[in-house]
């Protein structure tokens, strides 16, 4: 499921709005097992242009 996911972000990755929907249908579809590799993927990839996003996802996760 992971890889689709994956798929799904970076074809939306051109827009902020849609990024956001999809990473967080994407992580709900996500095992507590794939979390951080996904969380470590979505930094490395999108974390020039989405940090903040990224953040309020995987922050609330963390916590």
């Amino acid at each position: 499921m992971m890889e689709y996911v994956k798929t799904i972000l970076l074809k939306v990755s051109f827009d902020k709005k849609l990024f956001e929907k999809e990473l967080r249908k994407g992580l709900n579809l996500l095992v507590p097992a794939e979390l951080e590799e996904f969380r470590k993927w979505c930094y490395r990839t999108f974390s020039k242009i989405y940090g903040p996003i990224l953040n309020k996802y995987f922050i609330k996760l963390a916590g």
